[in-house]
Formats: C-alpha cells, sequence, structure tokens
C-alpha cells in the first residue's frame, strides 16, 4: 500500500471565535487548503474524571508530508494543556479536489 498523499488533520477547541482563528490563521499559513469548523459534544477522561463539554471541532485538509509542521503549529498556538492533533489518511477523493488541495498548499 502506498502512502496517502492527503491527509484530514483535526484539533478541537472549546470556543468558536477561537476555533475560526485558528483555522483562519492555518489556512492563511497555507498549512492547510481549507478548515471545516463544526459544533461537537465531547465526551472524555481528563483530570482524573469524565468531562463533558460542548467543543468546536476543527477538520483541517492537507499535503501528508505538511502534517508535521502542521501539528507543531496547532501545538504552538492551542491554549490547551494536550490538544488534540490526529490525522486520518484520505484514501480517495475527486482528482480536481486533491489537486486543489496540492495547489493551495505548495507554497509551504
Amino acid at each position: 500500500m502506498t502512502e496517502p498523499q492527503h491527509l484530514v488533520v483535526t484539533t478541537t477547541h472549546d470556543d468558536e471565535d477561537a476555533a475560526r482563528a485558528l483555522a483562519a490563521t492555518l489556512v492563511s499559513e497555507r498549512l492547510a487548503a481549507c478548515a471545516q469548523v463544526h459544533a461537537v459534544r465531547s465526551v472524555y477522561w481528563w483530570d482524573g474524571e469524565v468531562q463533558d463539554t460542548a467543543e468546536w471541532r476543527v477538520d483541517l485538509k492537507t499535503r501528508a508530508s505538511l502534517a508535521e509542521q502542521l501539528a507543531d503549529r496547532i501545538v504552538e498556538l492551542h491554549p490547551y494543556d494536550t490538544p488534540e492533533v490526529i490525522a486520518v489518511p484520505i484514501t480517495s477523493g475527486a482528482s480536481g479536489y486533491l489537486a486543489w488541495l496540492g495547489a493551495e498548499t505548495a507554497a509551504r
């Protein structure tokens, strides 16, 4: 199996405006071609107990070669002690969309 060329990198934020600002910064820096910001409800273990909070999920589309830079930048900009940063490979997609994704992040 070949290595994926494109990824969806996901993080979360507790504030909608901050999530949108993070998304805009990462896209303007060309670390991602685009981002979607979604309202979600997160249930997770933290500080010795189960947390249940409203969050904003940010899904960023990028080239696999930018994954480490993107993850580092998210951690740098994020206020959480341990921000979620996960990457899921894009194994298939519309050729025109994937070409656009590559072109919009090629400046990096």
